[in-house]
């Protein structure tokens, strides 16, 4: 490091809800296949393509465990093979059409479009239907960092009860650890959503009796994970508590940001230990970096609005396949001009010399002004590159090339950048998370206040259920309680609701906490009679059989966790 400006940490985070056996299209399973054939499978393959130019990719990679539950499933396997074939059959039937109409600039598309969905299918059959497994095989040969997560990314600032975020904490990172065949030792915070410790914190809905809540840090640590990421706002925010080094900690005050110009506090160029109160931190920060990251995510400057690049929303046919270019951010749908592949390489090579350009200047400047060598972080959900920019996989790829034989930066995963670049400060963040006005008022709003009620409800009936039913002596009891626990934990994912608050797929949202909040009933109130000796009618067996068809995820789940806080 003693030769470089600084560090680069690209976070790519992946996840998607639970949407097996949960509808096929437009909402349900196509989502999942959709994000393993342009985002997952790329990245896999941009990773070997590194290697071959004797690189190493440095990407840290989420895979939440909810998504490596999914990939690794029975019906995923299956189902994706259906769908690449799908693909394949959709592309010649379009270059058919073409051909017909003599519209060969198309045809040739529709022929490219075929060789790549085939190329996918050979590449998951040469990976034996593990994508999982593969993650975790680059994993350990040091290509790559994987963060693990709470198991179905739910909204942690918000949830009631401490036991709850145990569950969620410990069901995450041991199914990481079984997919993986090891535990990653950094997180993605659902939303990058975190709370300091309050000695008053009051409930968001139903209740108003005020509790002692520990900071979202306790868990993290107790799960033995040592760094996580959190948007900007909350570090440019944070209050000073002290100083960290060789691992003494030392308190300060507001005062030091007077004197101690360059020491970096309140920037987002290096990790920084986080506690609530007076102590030596167990876990560590890094907040996004908004300039640089703007240039990829931006709806305005970002390189995905180039003209050059594929168009996302313009398909041939309903749930067709895309043949036409941006052209213009400005352009109507049906305005879109032909996409020409050709075009793409230059653009590509380009914008990533750009990004390696800015993150430059963006070192340059902090080591200027600060004396220190700053980490930059460019934070970005996964499915941007392949799915919603098609053309990602291959900026990412020019990124760390360019990079790779670059003097002055180095690509290193989050862990590495927590190492080369010790945190040395300490401070207490303020509640947020990543999404609009950087507060809870996404997920919490008058639109899905009502989902937190039922929420809310749910905890109080599972805890109190595993305090009063036998189920350490009762195999069918116990059965029925895991039943009902998984499905609180999908119930508890945060995509609900969100796809209800940015009107992305109301219906099904409102749809997927209906079903999760009935079946979680239905499986206590059968807890509840098995414990009565109580038999069951054949309605009541098919409700149970209908969970066990539908909602086969977490099955190694242990009701223990639950009792935990």
């Amino acid at each position: 490091m003693a030769d470089t400006t600084g560090s680069l940490c690209i976070v790519l985070h992946g996840h998607l809800p639970y949407v097996l056996h949960h509808g096929v299209y437009p909402h349900g399973e196509n989502w999942l296949y959709e994000a393993a054939c342009e985002t997952y499978l790329p990245i896999l393959d941009l990773i070997g393509a590194v290697a071959l130019h004797k690189a190493r990719a440095g990407l840290t990679i989420g895979l939440t465990p909810v998504l490596l539950e999914q990939l690794a499933h029975p019906r995923f396997k299956s189902g994706f093979v259906e769908y690449l074939n799908e693909r394949i059959a959709r592309a010649k039937k379009d270059r058919a059409e073409f051909e017909s109409t003599n519209q060969l600039h198309f045809a040739y598309l529709a022929k490219r479009w075929e060789e790549w969905f085939a190329a996918q299918l050979e590449h998951f059959e040469r990976i034996d239907r593990d994508i999982p497994a593969e993650f975790g095989r680059r994993f350990r040969e040091g290509q790559i960092q994987i963060l693990t997560s709470n198991a179905t990314h739910c909204y942690m600032p918000l949830v009631l009860n401490d036991e709850m975020l145990s569950a969620q904490m410990t069901a995450g990172t041991l199914t990481s650890r079984k997919h993986l065949g090891t535990s990653p030792r950094g997180m993605w915070l659902p939303e990058c959503a975190y709370r300091p410790h309050w000695g008053h914190w009051m409930p968001s809905v139903l209740f108003d009796n005020p509790r002692d809540r520990p900071g979202i840090e306790q868990f993290i640590a107790k799960a033995g994970v040592t760094h996580f990421f959190v948007e900007t706002h909350l570090v440019s925010g944070g209050a000073v508590m002290g100083t960290f080094h060789n691992q003494n900690y030392k308190v300060e005050n507001e005062n030091v940001l007077h004197w101690d110009r360059s020491g970096g506090w309140r920037e987002p160029l290096e990790p920084v230990g986080v506690v609530s109160s007076h102590r030596a931190p167990e876990v560590f920060a890094f907040a996004r970096h908004p300039k640089v990251a703007e240039q990829v995510w931006s709806g305005s400057i970002g390189y995905p609005g180039d003209g050059i690049y594929m168009e996302f929303h313009r398909k041939y046919g309903e749930h067709g396949l895309r043949y036409h270019k941006v052209t213009s951010t400005k352009t109507s749908l049906s305005d879109k001009q032909p996409y020409y592949p050709d075009d793409v390489p230059g653009k590509v090579f380009e914008h990533a010399q750009h990004f390696a350009n800015t993150v430059r200047d963006t070192l340059r400047e902090y080591r200027h002004r600060t004396g220190r060598r700053g980490c930059v972080v460019a934070s970005f959900d996964a499915e941007l590159f392949g799915h919603w920019w098609f053309e990602g996989p291959q900026f990412l790829r020019d990124v760390i090339l360019t990079l790779a034989s670059d003097p002055e930066v180095r690509l290193l995963t989050a862990e590495e950048a927590l190492y080369h670049h010790a945190p040395d400060k300490v401070m207490r963040l303020p509640e947020g998370s990543w999404g609009e006005n950087g507060d809870h008022s996404v997920w919490i709003n008058e639109r899905n206040r009502w989902y937190w009620e039922m929420e809310y409800r749910a905890e109080g009936t599972l805890l109190k259920n595993l305090h009063e039913l036998p189920w350490r002596t009762n195999a069918e009891v116990k059965a029925l309680l895991e039943r009902a626990a998984r499905e609180l934990l999908l119930l508890q994912a945060s995509d609900w609701a969100f796809v209800i608050h940015s009107h992305g797929a109301v219906d099904y949202g409102i749809q997927r906490i209906g079903l999760h909040a009935t079946r979680f009933d239905r499986m206590n109130k059968l807890a509840e009679k098995s414990a009565r000796n109580e038999p069951f009618s054949d309605f009541e067996k098919a409700q149970i059989a209908e969970v066990d068809t539908h909602d086969s995820v977490f099955l190694d789940l242990d009701l223990n966790w639950w009792l935990s806080r």
